[in-house]
């Protein structure tokens, strides 16, 4: 671990859960991007996921040279259809499925 992530690490474990959302909320996502409008979807045990990234290089690794796209957190929780979850990084060594439901309740109590 760098000392770069630990500093990043040890910040954000000192924010509140509504500072974390904010700032989830502003991050930057990639993702390959498709032929046709829309997400590559993958079917799996627990339902369709959007495979997205917190790098391009995160992408590459996943998904080689390709299309890209990319949109911030709060915006993918809008663009996805009902009932697909994005699946954050899932190559890294710490994959999560993005909480969507979250982001979207968050864009309401502020009125968008």
């Amino acid at each position: 671990m760098s000392l770069r992530d630990l500093v990043r690490e040890e910040s954000v474990a000192r924010m509140s859960a509504s500072e974390r959302l904010a700032r989830l909320r502003s991050t930057r996502l990639y993702c390959q991007r498709p032929e046709e409008p829309g997400f590559l979807v993958a079917e799996t045990d627990g339902g369709p996921v959007v495979p997205v990234f917190t790098s391009w290089e995160q992408l590459a690794l996943f998904g080689g040279a390709c299309a890209w796209a990319s949109t911030t957190a709060e915006d993918l929780a809008e663009l996805l259809p009902e009932g697909v979850q994005a699946l954050v990084d899932p190559l890294g060594p710490q994959p999560f499925l993005l909480d969507t439901e979250a982001l979207k309740e968050k864009a309401e109590l502020r009125g968008e």
